[in-house]
């Protein structure tokens, strides 16, 4: 196994009765890196994690945090954990909150004061250290959390939907910790339904759909290396269209409109050159880089939203 690696499993697998949640996972994350977790409903993702945090047992696979196997309490001592569906102790103030776990983590009185004033400040709950979690808002409760899961200056961090029920600046400030995370070389595990949220922010993604990893790319390298063009011109031909399959695949006519998939945009002016070369008019040409919804949608298909 890979000591260069936060996260290494390999088939892991978990079976209810019979019925497999989770087939065979097999996945690499790098220390450091932000990752991100995609899949339809239903593709196994909730079950992996809890897999990964010990919180249910595999069925059969393997799998190693950070360098360790899934049982060393070494290893899950540096692990945070932000779940999608919380229950908090409503009843605690914030700072009391983030002082019981802290507690469960056995930190030094000193420094777990300390470090509960850093967080409140990261998430912006400064103002609310002594009011009541039963009084936060969704998007407050969903930043204390996120202070929860950093408590313990941890290496690796799964955050399952970190974003749910935040506005535009909550979604922002997630985004600028998930940033100061990666540049300190915490590891992040991102698990979200909002792919605009994981284009920005995540280095890598997986594609999972029946349990299994379907793909694994970098964001950098799914976006570069998907455009779609579309050329608005006249006097086209059958070989012109034969011509452009060289450069794109999926070379189809609507109306006045060539669309094709290419690989770079670099390719764009050598299109060009041959599209007038031909004798072809060219009104515009028009590259759109895909977004990771298309891809998504590409990878895993439409049975099921994410």
């Amino acid at each position: 196994m890979d000591n260069d690696l936060a996260i290494e499993t390999q088939s892991l697998r978990k079976e209810y009765g019979g019925f497999a949640a989770v087939r065979g996972l097999t996945l690499q994350v790098k220390r450091g890196e932000v990752f991100g977790f995609l899949g339809p409903n239903g593709a196994g993702k909730t079950t992996s994690i809890k897999m990964l945090l010990g919180l249910v047992a595999p069925t059969s696979g393997s799998a190693r945090l950070l360098g360790k196997p899934l049982t060393d309490r070494s290893a899950r001592a540096q692990i945070g954990f932000l779940p999608e569906h919380f229950r908090f102790h409503d009843w605690l103030t914030a700072a009391e909150f983030l002082r019981l776990h802290g507690q469960l983590y056995r930190m030094d009185p000193a420094r777990l004061e300390k470090r509960i004033t850093e967080l409140l400040e990261l998430v912006a709950l400064t103002p609310f250290r002594n009011q009541q979690l039963r009084t936060f808002s969704k998007g407050m409760l969903q930043r204390i959390g996120l202070a929860q899961a950093l408590l313990n200056d941890p290496a690796l961090v799964f955050l399952d939907e970190p974003t749910s029920g935040l506005d535009p600046v909550g979604r922002r400030l997630v985004r600028d910790v998930i940033r100061q995370l990666r540049a300190q070389g915490t590891t992040v595990f991102l698990n979200s339904h909002l792919l605009s949220e994981v284009e920005i922010t995540c280095d890598r993604v997986a594609f999972i759909k029946h349990g299994e990893v379907v793909r694994t790319s970098s964001i950098q390298a799914l976006v570069d290396g998907e455009t779609t063009v579309t050329i608005r011109a006249r006097g086209f031909t059958p070989q012109v269209l034969s011509d452009l399959s060289q450069w794109g695949r999926e070379v189809r006519v609507e109306g006045e409109n060539i669309i094709l998939a290419v690989s770079s945009e670099e390719v764009l002016p050598a299109i060009n050159q041959c599209l007038v070369t031909n004798g072809v008019s060219v009104y515009a040409i028009l590259p759109q880089r895909l977004s990771l919804e298309d891809l998504f949608i590409q990878v895993v298909g439409t049975d099921g939203g994410l």
